[in-house]
This record gives structure tokens, C-alpha cells and sequence, in this order.
């Protein structure tokens, strides 16, 4: 389906109901008797999740977070409740949730329907399409340049299934490579040990934006796949998901996740000031006109 025809026929605003309020309030109760929320997020999801400076994970997904844990603080009466964050890696983030280490995961991660299987979403915060990420040098232009090359991706990701996907279709025999996290696969180009880095192009550029020498790589190939980002909750808990996608509204209506989206993806980020030098999608702004959970699933 083309970029056009998604964003008319339900990027992720399928026009249809939003999130579900039946009664339950499992997850609520959880938080209440823990005294604490456990927060999962990623070491290195540029800037979407990422460790700092100091060692504090930040970023566009922690900010709408923040936004998100005021609100349950606010719906459990515990304005002082602390928040404890449980680092996670692309292929530990959904059997954290699944299995209640963590009541939310702020991250990076694709709303599919496979993983719906065993966690839910909130409304999309971020749409995202899988690309190349290739030394500048290399003349690697389409995924067909690829052929008999190395490439890598993240374990866990979407973007390592439709590659392989795509790599028995086009008969390309690549050799693909899987990486612990975002940084390792970028490594793994920059060291001349893969040919091409797959993945989210806004993780491409980010991971791009932070290199030693950025001009050096170039991210490449027409998409492959439309990747709505949201935040990951536990399953079948509708009370705690109509609270956090009721806030996720609140910043869509007021505007103020505008104002997020500038401060991480228009102006410098910690910690060295990068600019992503990305400014707000079609889609995205789109999706933002009918908010909803429900999505198309073409990144599968």
C-alpha cells in the first residue's frame, strides 16, 4: 500500500472507537500496592529513549512518559509516587511488559500485531519507516544494491523480519547479521563489518547524528515498511490503558506534544547537542487529527 493511500485509510487513525473503558484496574492496583511505577525504556533509541550524561534515560518517549506517570499519580492520589526505570533491549522489552516487570515501556517500539498478542499500545506518539543506513563511500543507493552484501539489524526489531522477508523474495542472499542494540549495528558499518544498517530511519539518523564523522554515512532505499511508535502496556488491563491514552490525548489537544516533538527532533539533544534536523511528518500530523490505537499493521 502506498504512504498516500496509509495515511488516508488508517494510519493509525482508523476512525474507529478509541481505547476500551471496561471495568478493571488490575494494573492500577499493582502500582498502588508496589508504592512505586517501574518504567522500562532503551540504552540507546536516539532520541526517543537513550541514556545521558549521567546515565538518566531520556528523550521524546521519556517526556510524554513523564506526562503520562503525573497522570496516574494523579488518578491514584499518590502525588509523590517514585518512579523506578528497568533498562530493556529490543528483544527484553515485550516479555517486560508481558510479565509485569514494568507498566510501561517508553521507547522505540512498533505497535504490530504480533506483539499485540502479548501486550497492548497506546495511541501512536511517532511514525517511523525502515531504511538503510550505508557508508556515504559505499554507492549502496536501493535494497537491491544489496545483494551478496553483510547487513545488520537489531534483534528483536521489525525491520530484521521484513528484511529477511525481503531478502528471500528479491533473491538477494545477503548474509544478515543481528545486533544486541542500535549502537552495536551502527558499530558493526562504521567498522566495515556490515555493509548496511537496517532499521527505523529516524533511529538511523539518530544513531547518524552522533557519530564521530557524520558525513560519512547517508541513509538510503525507498521505505519498506510504515512504523507506528507507541507506548507498550500490559495486556488486557482497559482501566490503566483508557487513563494513559486519555492523556495522550490531553497532549495532542493542547498541543503540547507539538512542543516535545520540536524540542527532540528540531533543536540540539543531550548529550552533544545533536539536531535532528527532522521536522514533523505528513503522517504523523494526520494521525494526530483522529488519535487512535488502532493501526494498520503494515510494518509486519
Amino acid at each position: 500500500m502506498g504512504l498516500a493511500n496509509w495515511a488516508r485509510c488508517g494510519v493509525l487513525a482508523a476512525l474507529c472507537a478509541g481505547t476500551a473503558t471496561a471495568s478493571g484496574a488490575a494494573e492500577l492496583d499493582r502500582i498502588r500496592q508496589a508504592g512505586k511505577i517501574v518504567v522500562a525504556h532503551r540504552e540507546s533509541s536516539i532520541p526517543f529513549s537513550y541514556l545521558d550524561a549521567n546515565q538518566r534515560p531520556v528523550g521524546y518517549s521519556m517526556d510524554i512518559c513523564a506526562r503520562v506517570i503525573n497522570a496516574i499519580r494523579a488518578q491514584l492520589k499518590m502525588p509523590d509516587l517514585p518512579v523506578e526505570y528497568l533498562m530493556v533491549t529490543a528483544s527484553s522489552r515485550v516479555p517486560a511488559i508481558a510479565s509485569h516487570k514494568a507498566s510501561l515501556e517508553c521507547g522505540s517500539t512498533t505497535n504490530t500485531a504480533e506483539r499485540r498478542k502479548q501486550v497492548d499500545y497506546t495511541i501512536p506518539h511517532f511514525i517511523s519507516s525502515s531504511r538503510f543506513l550505508v557508508k556515504k563511500a559505499s554507492g549502496i543507493q536501493r535494497i537491491e544494491d544489496l545483494a551478496g552484501k553483510r547487513v545488520v539489524s537489531t534483534k528483536g526489531t521489525t525491520s530484521l523480519t521484513v528484511f529477511r522477508r525481503l531478502d528471500k523474495e528479491l533473491g538477494l542472499r545477503a548474509t544478515v547479521q543481528k545486533a544486541d542494540d542500535h549502537a552495536a549495528a551502527f558499530a558493526a558499518v562504521a567498522k566495515g563489518e556490515a555493509d548496511a544498517f537496517v532499521m527505523d530511519d529516524v533511529l538511523l539518523y539518530g544513531q547518524r547524528a552522533i557519530a564521530a564523522k557524520p558525513d560519512d554515512f547517508v541513509v538510503v532505499g525507498k521505505p519498506l515498511t510504515i512504523e507506528p511508535y507507541a507506548i507498550m502496556l500490559p495486556k488486557d488491563e482497559p482501566e490503566f490503558k483508557a487513563l494513559v491514552g486519555d492523556e495522550i490525548r490531553r497532549l495532542i489537544r493542547t498541543g503540547e506534544i507539538y512542543q516535545l516533538y520540536t524540542k527532540w527532533f528540531e533543536r540540539p539533544v543531550p548529550p552533544k547537542g545533536v539536531v535532528m534536523q527532522m521536522p514533523m511528518s505528513f503522517l504523523l500530523r494526520d494521525s494526530f487529527k483522529f488519535p487512535s490505537d488502532k493501526v494498520g499493521d503494515l510494518g509486519e
